[in-house]
C-alpha cells in the first residue's frame, strides 16, 4: 500500500462519517415532522456502508468505505394521544417520526469519533511522507 492509497482510504472514510452526520442532523431537526411528501411522518433515515474495493495485481485490495445507500428506518411512528392535533385520526392518535433524540445522540458520538479517527490516520499518513521526504533530502 502506498501513502496515496492511506490518504484516500482515510478520506473516504471521512466523506462516509459526513454524510452520516449530516443525516442525524436531518432527524433531528425532523424530530416532529408528522407530515412528509410520502405521507405520514418522516422516517428516520440511516446510511448503509460497504467496503470499497479497488482491484490489485493479486486479487481484490481494501480501499476504504463508500455509502451504498441512505434508508428509511423500517421501525414503527410513535403514536401520541394529542385529540386537538390538526394531524390526529379520528381516534385523536397522532404518528410522529420513528426518530429517537438519545439514539441520534449516540449514534453523533460515534460518527464523530470515527471521523477523529481517519482524521489521525491521515495526519500520520501526512507525518510518514514528510519524515521520508526529509530522510531523502538528507
Amino acid at each position: 500500500m502506498n501513502f496515496f492509497q492511506s490518504f484516500a482510504i482515510s478520506g473516504s472514510g471521512m466523506t462516509a462519517e459526513r454524510l452520516r452526520l449530516d443525516l442525524i442532523s436531518n432527524n433531528i431537526a425532523n424530530l416532529n415532522t408528522t407530515r412528509s411528501p410520502e405521507g405520514g411522518p418522516y422516517r428516520r433515515e440511516v446510511p448503509v456502508f460497504v467496503r470499497h474495493l479497488e482491484r490489485a495485481k493479486r486479487g481484490f485490495q481494501g480501499g476504504g468505505v463508500r455509502v451504498a445507500a441512505v434508508v428509511k428506518d423500517p421501525s414503527p411512528p410513535r403514536i401520541v394521544h394529542e385529540p386537538g392535533h390538526p394531524d390526529a385520526d379520528a381516534a385523536g392518535y397522532v404518528a410522529y417520526p420513528n426518530v429517537d433524540l438519545n439514539r441520534e445522540f449516540i449514534d453523533m458520538i460515534g460518527a464523530r469519533r470515527a471521523y477523529e479517527a481517519n482524521a489521525a490516520a491521515l495526519e500520520a499518513a501526512k507525518q510518514m511522507v514528510s519524515r521520508a521526504l526529509e530522510l531523502g533530502r538528507g
